[in-house]
């Protein structure tokens, strides 16, 4: 059986028709999809945002607790390397500029077939050319983020003139083409990767008037989050017009995006790759677009982009539209891939847990419940009903582990604006994970908490997540908090993450 991952970047579930039939937003080939799959409405986040996540994927350990965004470490399995062992021709066809960047080492050399579409975000590709002056849609940009950054991204498209020249359309046409040359040389697995949805949300015509009359010289289109002060100005200056704008691009986007994944589903049946392929469609994480006040996929992390779309076809168990309801997580498309694959998880393996029982058996899910979170902020759990949001204790000392001693590791996400202060050099070395049988390096690191409050959300009464019971639940909070507990001593933490999170013994005997 061939595999195929479509993963496409910062996807809300709320933007699809399948699971918010109110939207506004056209996905007709995600829906077309659907109509033949199982659908998840409990796939979660594990760690966020980028790295982390593919981090899960590749590898299928779960980092948020141990270091922030970084390269494989020496002692990751490789997805794709052990599928690739199992006889299969392994492809990644992508614009996610990240994996070749120095702070994501690792990631993609494990393919043996790999095309890069290049020009995203802030990828180095293009240079500016100081002479010419910056169109006002980017002068709009830099009141809020780095010249730098906009200019290079202005670069990369100034000769763009349709949208066969943007990025999703790039990827899905590359995937076809690598179908149509690959597709009979054995079986494989291709990852089709889509940056996009992602931010800047620049999209072309006729997607950019699809859902607005604004013009984006007119207005921002791509806020600041990742540095609080340019969160707050921005959000302090915008207008609902202008947010009204915003969700409009976001959402012409995600059309383009489905577009043209509808013309590599066109390739499958050009093909006839459904009856021997499996499809699974899913994202790393959403994108909040000014809920709340914010923007981004920052913590806390709430359903509205914490709980993700996923889509999977399996030609030996249709799915035909059947909604899927147990707990699943980011993690486990590791464990699952490779189970598909007819290969052997690795031994070592602790977070990740095969789902594919939960479509060709109809199984239950392997989770009672999940915990996840960013680096350096709080940690979140649910169960499904009941999700918990425990922000970091002030004034507990956070460290990074890891093999590698190296500066987008031990700065964290060195865009992400989330660090304090520089870290201090390492404090010790040692064998802290019991799971990994070499030292690591434990690093002392100040990382900024987005908040101090906690939250407690029944999302089956308040599927929103618009009132914190955490103060008048009290009985709720501390089964909640004593889950969280559990599955940080079930899954591996470092011990301090105890203490730093309010979980100790004493914490919840208070609580």
């Amino acid at each position: 059986m061939n595999i195929i991952l479509v993963l496409v970047d910062s996807l809300n579930k709320d933007c699809l028709s399948i699971y918010n039939p109110e939207t506004k937003c056209r996905t007709p080939n995600v829906a077309r999809l659907a109509e033949r799959s199982h659908v998840f409405e409990d796939h979660f986040v594990g760690s966020l945002p980028c790295m982390p996540a593919r981090r899960e994927i590749m590898a299928g350990r779960k980092e948020f607790l141990w270091r922030p965004w970084g390269g494989m470490e020496v002692f990751d399995p490789r997805l794709p390397q052990i599928v690739g062992k199992n006889g299969y021709n392994t492809a990644m066809v992508t614009d996610h500029y990240h994996y070749w960047e120095e702070e994501a080492n690792g990631y993609m050399q494990g393919f043996k077939s790999l095309e890069l579409v290049r020009g995203h975000e802030v990828d180095s590709w293009k240079v500016h050319d100081p002479d010419e002056d910056d169109p006002q849609w980017v002068k709009n940009i830099m009141q809020y983020r780095a010249a730098e950054h906009i200019r290079q991204y202005a670069a990369n498209v100034k000769n763009f003139k349709g949208e066969e020249d943007y990025f999703a359309p790039k990827v899905f046409q590359g995937a076809c083409d690598w179908l149509d040359e690959n597709a009979r040389k054995g079986p494989f697995f291709l990852q089709v990767e889509c940056f996009d949805v992602h931010e800047p949300f620049d999209v072309p015509e006729p997607y950019a008037s699809m859902y607005t009359d604004g013009k984006k010289d007119d207005f921002n289109i791509w806020p600041p989050y990742q540095v609080y002060a340019d969160l707050e100005k921005f959000m302090s200056k915008t207008t609902p017009e202008e947010l009204d704008f915003l969700r409009s691009q976001y959402m012409g986007k995600v059309t383009m995006m489905d577009t043209w994944l509808g013309k590599f589903m066109d390739k499958l049946d050009a093909l006839g790759l459904w009856e021997d392929t499996m499809v699974v469609f899913t994202t790393d994480h959403g994108h909040d677009l000014g809920e709340r006040h914010v923007f981004g996929k920052q913590f806390p992390h709430y359903d509205s982009h914490a709980n993700i779309p996923m889509l999977v076809w399996h030609p030996g168990a249709p799915g035909n539209g059947k909604r899927v309801n147990g707990l699943t997580q980011t993690v486990d498309l590791f464990a699952t891939l490779i189970d598909a694959a007819d290969a052997e998880v690795p031994g070592a393996n602790r977070h990740s847990r095969s789902i594919l029982p939960m479509i060709t058996e109809g199984a239950d899910s392997p989770h009672d419940a999940l915990i996840y979170g960013t680096f350096g902020q709080g940690v979140c759990a649910t169960d499904g009903q009941w999700t918990l949001f425990r922000a970091p204790v002030e004034g507990k000392q956070l460290f990074t582990y890891s093999t590698a001693i190296f500066r987008p590791l031990i700065v964290d996400n060195p865009v992400d604006g989330r660090v304090g202060k520089p870290p201090s050099p390492p404090a010790e070395q040692g064998l802290f994970d019991p799971s990994v049988d070499l030292p690591l390096w434990k690093t002392p690191i100040t990382i900024d908490p987005r908040t101090y409050d906690c939250y407690l959300y029944d999302r089956e009464k308040d599927p929103g997540q618009t009132e914190n019971l955490w103060q008048t639940d009290v009985g709720q909070r501390e089964r909640m908090l004593r889950l969280a507990r559990r599955l940080m001593e079930e899954e591996g933490c470092p011990p301090e993450q105890i203490e730093r999170l309010g979980l100790t013994d004493a914490d919840l005997e208070a609580a």
